[in-house]
């Protein structure tokens, strides 16, 4: 059996509650997939700008002086 719940978003200009329906019965534990992780530095091979090629376009990674990376098109 399905149940629903009302949310609203607290705006002024709602004009109704937004309805989501919730399922009574537990749901299963989801097994967490870790996406694969890699050190910057690791990947830039102690350099600060990479190229990236994806889908036939390039893309760049740069470190920048405040050590902040930065994908461009």
């Amino acid at each position: 059996m399905l149940t629903t719940s009302s949310l609203s978003t607290g705006s002024a200009h709602d004009a109704a509650p937004v309805r989501i329906a919730t399922a009574d019965a537990p749901r299963p534990a989801r097994t967490e997939v870790r996406a694969p992780r890699i050190d910057s530095q690791r990947l830039l091979s102690g350099g600060r700008e990479l190229v990236i090629e994806h889908a036939g376009q390039e893309y760049r990674l740069r470190l920048t002086r405040n050590d902040k990376l930065i994908l461009t098109k």
